[in-house]
């Protein structure tokens, strides 16, 4: 087997408090399991999350707009979920998992296939970290 073989195999190991953060945006976010699941396979564009689209292809629950989708991709960003897309040319508007997205986005699909619903207290302490830009 191959360095990159035994690579593509192999979990990075994060913090526990870096996963459970992480965990906590995805569940808070507004985005669907499927999302998630079409970033672990290809780059999304933001037009394709963003408005109708978004929901016809399960996306979204509802329609949003492109600043609201792109203002909660930039969180989950900066949680390490996702990374933008780069081309030849530069940053494109497009989003893929990081190897820790792919991680949470495995154990969900292995655990019934959804994204389980956010408490009270995550909703707080994620509002706390992505307001405040707290370490919650």
């Amino acid at each position: 087997m191959t360095s990159i073989e035994s690579q593509k195999t192999k979990s990075i190991p994060y913090p526990p408090r870096t996963v459970k953060r992480a965990e906590r945006a995805m569940r808070c976010s507004p985005f669907l399991l499927p999302l998630f699941v079409a970033m672990r396979l290809k780059s999304v564009p933001l037009q394709a999350i963003a408005s109708d689209e978004g929901v016809e292809q399960h996306y979204l629950e509802r329609s949003m707009s492109e600043l609201a989708v792109e203002s909660c991709i930039m969180w989950l960003i900066q949680v390490g979920i996702l990374r933008r897309e780069v081309d030849g040319q530069g940053i494109t508007d497009s989003f893929r998992l990081t190897p820790l997205g792919r991680q949470l986005v495995a154990k969900w699909e292995q655990q019934g296939g959804t994204l389980p619903p956010p408490s009270l207290l995550d909703r707080l302490y994620n509002f706390l970290g992505r307001w405040f830009r707290l370490p919650v």
